[in-house]
């Protein structure tokens, strides 16, 4: 009989227990989704002076995006009822201020505000606290430590590289050129395991923004995509980790980057290991892996997918393409590799990387979440903490800023006509103090891999098998980017 009492005192506090953690638990639920109602009330208000399209009251816009290939037209269409900038909400609490003209985007890429949305929040366990997403001194002090590896002195011997991979290269696809633009980094050459982690850690990232209950941590970990995205940030890191530990290994009596110049090309990696500020104090270790990682990420699929596009671009319009082959040929005078010297003698190929990169910005959009209120120049104003999406794909497209925005113009980047248009109606690197650090050694690439292209072959479009353009954190094709090739000498 006392065991009995005993055992039945034991279950009724067990139960009063269970009772005062769901009792508890509950109420946490309660105030969290209130004060999760007070603050989407308070962006309400806040952006009245923004209207947007029409939104569910749970998911927002995100059902407008069918992943089809339209949802890039969809926001340039929107911009056409919403001039300069409007609102869009990611599920119920997370609203953005989208913005789509040069003279609003001037105000906000003048801050040095760090790219700070959601997505690039979720990229932080892959590429750590780097550039991208770094802010304050520490994004002063590693901007300017890291200046010098984009010098003219150091991307100057890297033009022949570039000319000797992209002879590898066979165009036809997006991934083709990754793994070319990865030869450039010769202590990454073979590093397929790599590419496909940078793409599933791309899409997985765009999953989670899309997916509201995935903006908990606790959540996404639990899930099989967190399970997932673990995986593919253990493969990125392993192969950063083991490139800095046999770089510092080969660099261990070399310590001056003058003296390691003298026996070979510099790389982005001697200018991270060798980098000292005013006071002698070098990078850590966590923030050259973040470094590379951030670089490898902003790199290699940006710059891919700007040739992918402008190959594409060209194959579509064969009387400009021509043009460019003529130009290069007369530039290169029988060589077979592209010099320094030459980047500056193929001006209309340059013009036509240039439209093609207005019309297929590799970065379709960057966010910041500013930390103080900003005023536009129309007396309109958002308040600390609201997050400003650049739409740079309507930039591009804007029809009050561009004429017949959607035809492949590549006169448009004369001189005498960019000299017509703001600064930042063309913004395929960003612009302001945040610019891309790389944006030279990007436009270079570019140039030698197209110029080495369209000498060895005739791109021509395949009717059959059009991209379907989908904002990934870089421009994508659901199925591919499909181009017939056929090598010149054998035209008719």
């Amino acid at each position: 009989m006392e065991l009995f009492e005993t055992l039945k005192k034991v279950t009724l506090d067990s139960y009063r227990i269970h009772h005062l953690v769901a009792i508890f638990s509950l109420v946490y639920v309660i105030l969290k989704i209130s004060k999760l109602i007070v603050k989407r009330n308070e962006w309400i208000r806040a952006l009245e002076t923004f209207p947007g399209p029409p939104k569910h009251w749970l998911f927002g816009h995100v059902r407008e995006f069918k992943q089809d290939g339209n949802d890039m037209y969809k926001v340039v269409k929107w911009g056409e009822s919403y001039p300069l900038a409007f609102q869009m909400w990611f599920g119920p609490f997370v609203s953005i201020l989208n913005i789509h003209h040069p003279d609003y985007v001037k105000t906000i890429l003048a801050s040095t505000e760090p790219k700070d949305d959601l997505s690039y929040r979720f990229l932080i366990p892959w590429i750590g606290d780097g550039l991208l997403v770094s802010e304050g001194q520490k994004w002063f002090r590693h901007r300017r430590l890291l200046t010098p590896g984009f010098h003219y002195d150091v991307l100057k011997p890297y033009v022949k590289m570039m000319s000797d991979s992209a002879k590898t290269m066979l165009v036809d696809n997006h991934k083709e050129v990754t793994y070319t633009f990865l030869l450039f980094y010769s202590h990454f050459s073979g590093t397929n395991s790599y590419i496909k982690a940078v793409y599933e850690l791309s899409d997985l990232v765009n999953v989670r923004f899309r997916t509201f209950p995935y903006h908990s941590e606790w959540i996404f970990q639990l899930s099989p995509h967190g399970y997932k995205y673990r995986k593919a940030c253990n493969v990125a890191h392993s192969h950063t980790e083991e490139i800095i530990r046999k770089r510092k290994e080969a660099l261990k009596d070399e310590k001056e980057l003058g003296r390691i110049q003298a026996k070979r090309n510099l790389d982005f990696l001697d200018i991270l290991l060798c980098a000292r500020d005013e006071d002698q104090q070098g990078l850590s270790d966590e923030a050259i892996r973040a470094e590379v990682d951030t670089f490898m990420f902003e790199g290699h699929d940006t710059t891919a997918s700007g040739i992918s596009w402008t190959l594409y671009s060209l194959a579509c319009n064969p009387e400009h393409q021509q043009i460019c082959r003529d130009e290069v040929i007369s530039a290169l005078e029988g060589r077979d590799t592209m010099e320094w010297e030459d980047l500056s003698k193929i001006p209309y190929t340059t013009m036509c990387i240039k439209e093609s990169l207005r019309l297929y910005p590799p970065v379709p959009g960057m966010s910041r979440k500013i930390t103080k209120p900003m005023t536009f120049f129309d007396g309109r104003t958002v308040p600390e903490g609201c997050l400003v999406g650049t739409s740079i794909f309507g930039i591009h497209r804007n029809a009050t800023v561009w004429e017949n925005p959607n035809a492949f113009d590549p006169l448009r980047f004369l001189p005498k006509n960019s000299a017509k248009r703001s600064p930042h109606a063309f913004v395929p690197f960003s612009a302001g103090p945040r610019n891309c650090i790389g944006q030279n050694f990007a436009m270079n690439e570019m140039k030698v891999v197209v110029a080495q292209t369209l000498k060895r072959y005739h791109l021509t479009e395949d009717p059959m098998k059009k991209p379907k353009m989908i904002p990934r954190l870089v421009l994508r094709s659901l199925n591919g980017i499909h181009v017939k090739i056929k090598p010149v000498d054998l035209e008719p």
